[in-house]
């Protein structure tokens, strides 16, 4: 796909602005939504598809080098519904590199350690995190929070609500067009797909839908009002094809999780007290205080979700960019959370994506898609070992047979698993991203 001009511009197209109305919102205060009216087809430098934590990051890691971008989004304001995510230090090696990592850390616990416990609440295993890796940092981050901190960091227009993607293509003109739902059609030199596990650009690219791996998980936040009980460590709790775990967020949050194997995802559930009696018909015997935090779940944050994931095979997947289209996060890679690596690898990714793109733009006649190339084979053999011992460590987990339990619990837990090697995936070094003079 060929840009038009001999450079490549860093400012988008004047005309692209004047098809907006702006409203204020309440949080952040230093945010807008930016309301989409019909209007005739304009042009953009880059536009991220998606204002999840992928698309933001990536806005926010490319406006740190100087690069502006539009992120258009589905959602008529950001999506923040859900629970917590857990991030360790190669996601906050990332969020310091864009700026943001002291605001969020001044919000959240640092988790000391780590438990497993058997279902009738034995103790199998305990570990701190500092003595296997000092410089390991693990705090849960409620999904909400992490949203709005990357939106302050972007221009009052950089994000465009109600604007879902209706169809993507390639144009006359060796742009990308993209037609939004609401008629509005987008002229992009590049894109950047960031919009989550049922990405259509993935779609467009050629790959396959996500693969559903056997088990579905309902999610929770519990609320404390007068202060949550736990000490800062991740609890786990395993069962027969069945665990759970619960983590502090806040001195007044808990997240806590219950993962169950199933042939099938089942029926979708939206019904708050539906979900918190299935959660607790599950665990109705195991300790107290996991069957306290789904009763003291505010609505809105409960879930019951399928976990899903895409392989991407040597020679056989399509590589992460088509021409000047490229992917970012679970757009591109979609994994199981059970390594607590999704948000952090899409992290990764932002910061890659963005350098490798700030160099190619810097470059004069932009190098683009040979940047894009470079972005996925740098970020491949990190992505696909990941994903796949994510799939793995879930299937251990999930054993149904007694036997192998009563193995699991007695022997490997105790006295064969060290946290050590189990962590390694959590290096990554990060440089502040700083524009170039």
């Amino acid at each position: 796909m060929a840009i038009a001009s001999s450079s490549f511009p860093l400012i988008p197209f004047q005309q692209s602005r004047s098809s907006f109305l702006v409203r204020t919102r309440t949080k952040p205060k230093s945010f807008s939504i930016i309301r989409a009216v019909k209007t005739d087809v304009f042009k953009e430098d880059i536009v991220i598809v998606g204002a999840g934590i992928a698309g933001l990051a990536t806005a926010v890691s490319l406006q740190r080098l100087g690069i502006r971008s539009l992120v258009v989004e589905q959602a008529e304001s950001l999506r923040t519904g859900g629970t917590s995510l857990t991030l360790f230090k190669n996601g906050w090696r990332v969020l310091d590199a864009i700026g943001v990592g002291s605001d969020l850390r001044s919000q959240f616990l640092e988790i000391q350690g780590m438990v497993v416990k058997s279902e009738d609440g034995r103790e199998l295993r305990s570990f701190r995190f500092k003595d296997e890796d000092e410089s390991q940092e693990v705090r849960a981050v409620e999904r909400r929070i992490l949203l709005e901190t990357l939106a302050n960091q972007l221009p009052t227009d950089a994000v465009r609500f109600s604007s879902g993607l209706e169809k993507i293509e390639k144009s006359e003109s060796g742009e990308t067009s993209l037609k939004l739902k609401d008629g509005t059609q987008i002229l992009a030199n590049i894109v950047i797909g960031c919009d989550g596990i049922r990405s259509p650009v993935a779609n467009w690219m050629g790959f396959s839908e996500p693969k559903y791996v056997g088990h579905c998980a309902f999610r929770g936040l519990g609320f404390y009002a007068k202060g949550q009980p736990f000490e800062p460590r991740v609890n786990y709790v395993y069962g027969r094809g069945l665990r759970a775990g619960y983590v502090p967020v806040s001195p007044t949050k808990v997240y806590w999780f219950i993962c169950f194997n199933s042939p099938s995802p089942g029926p979708k559930i939206t019904d708050p007290s539906e979900l918190k009696k299935q959660a607790k018909e599950l665990v109705n015997n195991w300790p107290p205080e996991l069957l306290n935090l789904i009763d003291l779940s505010p609505d809105e944050t409960l879930s019951k979700t399928p976990l899903v994931d895409r392989w991407l095979w040597p020679a056989i997947s399509p590589s992460a960019s088509l021409g000047r289209v490229v992917l970012v996060g679970d757009a591109w890679h979609p994994m199981t959370p059970n390594l607590g690596q999704g948000a952090c690898c899409a992290l990764e990714d932002s910061v890659v994506l963005a350098r490798k793109l700030a160099d190619a733009i810097a470059s004069g006649p932009a190098p683009i898609e040979e940047a894009f190339r470079s972005y996925g084979s740098e970020r491949w053999p990190r992505i696909f070992p990941l994903t796949i011992r994510a799939n793995l460590v879930g299937s251990l987990l999930q054993w149904e047979d007694p036997i192998v339990c009563s193995v699991r619990n007695n022997v490997v837990i105790p006295k064969l698993v060290r946290l050590g090697p189990i962590m390694e995936h959590t290096n990554f070094e990060c440089e502040p991203l700083l524009k170039a003079n």
